[in-house]
């Protein structure tokens, strides 16, 4: 597309579309300054990120509104993305419709009811419910406290006509006001009585019934004494249904958001009166270039651009970049001031943990939906073969990542996925032995160990001794059932080349290797000027970010699990006449190696099995090792400057 002059773009803040060759919106965005965010997509194509570049190259052509300030370029911009659904902007998936109880306020008369619907004026929502029938079964107890009708007003348009009221009216489920059993004074504050219980304030009903029970009992009426109880345990169970997180009266939605390459998932908590009164989740597919905050606002306008009962709280997982903005909306929407921040102690804080683990999680659950779909790990396979130009469907692909910190206790994993799963037994782990700058030579000493040649079984299928015992001689020798289909190195064209020259040395001429470089989420060839941009959407990108993530996985634990002993065991092995089992003593008493070198040596003859003599050698050889390293830091000061 020809870019817009920029001297035509004005400066003020608005909202703008980019429209494809037949005019259909394809990206919709808002800036405080719209010629210096729309000279931002004109750039040098190479600099862009691969969405924007996608959006770019799109595009034929953009076009803007100026508004009069961010407040309304915010719901401007919602407005257009509903009306106009482009295929660049953030898509939620498994956005599921939740349950919210409707009361409709608006009539005479007002209806109870579950719905799934879009908000409408006159009608009051408490909500949204992770299920329908919870909601139900709390709505069947607090019915009978509070019996306001809940037939349709077809219904009830029926039994005014007859004179007879419905099946609920005679079972004491609904005050029938259809045939005037009640007036529309009483009726009203019936309904007023259901919302305020369903708002929270629970607690000061049951405390009148108590009241009026007792009272009941008193006078001996116990009939009406029984029927008061019934009622308080009608009220307590539908209150038990709501788990209290706070203990003072808080309104306030926690919304969590937890971050992978492509997507995000998301969890919202919505608490009032103290409680959780709605919760839900889903998970959106980042297809723009944006910040965390970026995409968190992208939640917020899913979440309240049709919201009607907004809390005076709304607490988050991420800074917010544009906090103000939304503060100001939000409060413009409600009425009153709404305060957006990231809460950092206490039982918000904690609370917002709670919702990063269901964040998280549904994130997983989508994930394993879909890549427990053969269809879709059919796909997946098909197109991998297609957009690397593949003779045959890599049925078997193996997976290599290293793992290391400042070049120690370097190591690498290689998994192996048989028909897009996972095949967990045919793991390896590598301790790598070569020194390098970078990881190409790991990638190289791994490729060739996994392909070297054996006189039992020449080629590329013979043992492969990569367990831990392998570097002290004690490994077994195992063998793969046969050669994957396609090799992938988690790294750039670097890794990849190294990897390919260490197939030409083991004689792997056939086997096709690739890197996927986690920055940009690009496929590498190792001769390839330009990587290999797969879709967004595509399975394929799917599969390949599942196999590296799986690698990386598995190399982070090794190196953990050796760092770690590397860091509790050596500063005790050396010492003479303390033994395995007293070093543990010490590490379980003391908690940790620093704590140890800080300890004195009545402190350490304090500790069951260390006498005074062995107490006093261990003070004196950790006090070496820590001026052993404190010279060590002077010496390398010293060669710095």
């Amino acid at each position: 597309m020809t870019p817009p002059r920029p001297r035509d773009i004005p400066t003020a803040s608005g909202v703008y579309r980019f429209r494809d060759h037949s005019g259909r919106v394809v990206y919709v965005g808002k800036a405080g300054n719209l010629r210096s965010r729309l000279s931002s997509y004109f750039a040098d194509p190479v600099t862009l990120h691969p969405r924007t570049r996608s959006l770019v190259e799109c595009a034929t052509s953009v076009d803007w509104v100026v508004v009069g300030n961010e407040v309304e370029a915010l719901t401007l911009e919602f407005a257009w993305i509903k009306e106009f659904d482009p295929r660049f902007n953030v898509r939620f998936r498994d956005d599921k419709t939740y349950p919210y109880l409707a009361v409709t306020v608006g009539e005479e008369f007002p209806r109870v009811s579950v719905v799934r619907e879009a908000k409408r004026k006159g009608t009051r929502y408490f909500g949204p419910y992770a299920h329908a029938w919870a909601i139900r079964d709390t709505l069947d107890e607090v019915l009978k406290v509070f019996p306001i009708r809940s037939c349709r007003d077809g219904v009830y348009r029926r039994a005014k006509q007859v004179g007879r009221p419905c099946l609920l009216g005679y079972i004491g489920k609904c005050s029938a006001p259809c045939v005037s059993k009640i007036s529309s004074e009483d009726y009203r504050k019936l309904v007023n009585d259901f919302c305020s219980f369903m708002a929270g304030q629970g607690e000061t009903f049951i405390r009148d019934l108590d009241r009026a029970m007792q009272d009941a009992s008193s006078a001996q009426d116990y009939e009406e004494a029984a029927r008061l109880r019934d009622r308080v345990g009608a009220l307590r169970a539908a209150m038990e249904r709501n788990a209290v997180v706070f203990s003072d009266n808080t309104d306030a939605d926690v919304i969590s958001m937890v971050e992978e390459q492509l997507e995000a998932g998301i969890q919202i908590f919505h608490v009032r009166s103290g409680r959780i009164r709605g919760e839900r989740g889903f998970v959106l597919e980042k297809s723009e270039d944006l910040t965390s905050s970026g995409y968190l606002e992208r939640v917020l306008q899913r979440i309240y651009s049709e919201e009607i009962d907004i809390p005076r709280e709304v607490l988050v997982s991420n800074v917010l970049e544009s906090r103000q903005v939304w503060e100001s909306w939000l409060s413009e929407k409600r009425g009153s001031a709404v305060t957006v921040r990231v809460p950092q102690r206490g039982d918000k804080r904690a609370l917002m943990e709670t919702a990063a683990v269901n964040a998280k999680h549904n994130l997983e659950v989508h994930k394993l939906r879909r890549s427990s779909d053969i269809t879709s790990r059919s796909r997946a396979l098909q197109e991998l073969q297609d957009a690397l130009g593949l003779n045959d469907v890599p049925l078997r692909i193996e997976c290599i990542d290293i793992s290391t910190l400042q070049g120690q206790d370097t190591v690498a994993s290689l998994v192996v996925f048989e028909d897009a799963l996972p095949k967990k037994r045919e793991y390896r782990s590598f301790i790598i032995r070569t020194v390098t700058a970078d990881d190409t030579g790991a990638v190289a000493e791994v490729v060739s160990r996994r392909f070297r040649p054996t006189p039992e079984l020449p080629g590329p299928l013979g043992p492969v001794p990569v367990t831990e015992g392998e570097a002290a001689g004690a490994g077994t020798q195992q063998r793969f059932a046969y050669p994957p289909g396609l090799l992938v190195i988690d790294g750039g064209q670097p890794q990849v080349r190294a990897a390919q020259d260490a197939l030409m040395a083991a004689g792997v001429s056939d086997l096709p290797v690739i890197g996927l470089a986690k920055r940009l989420e690009e496929v590498w060839l190792p001769e390839a000027r330009d990587p290999i941009i797969l879709p967004r959407t595509s399975e394929a990108l799917y599969l390949l970010q599942r196999v590296r993530d799986e690698a990386h996985r598995t190399a982070i634990g090794l190196h953990r699990k050796r760092r770690g002993k590397r860091s509790t065991a050596s500063a005790l092995d050396d010492i003479s006449g303390l033994g395995p089992i007293r070093a543990k003593a010490l590490l379980r008493h003391f908690g940790s190696v620093r704590a140890l070198r800080s300890a004195t040596t009545a402190e350490l003859g304090s500790v069951s099995g260390i006498g005074p003599v062995l107490a006093a050698t261990i003070a004196l050889a950790l006090s070496d090792q820590r001026q052993a390293d404190n010279l060590k830091e002077d010496v390398k000061t010293d060669g710095q400057q």
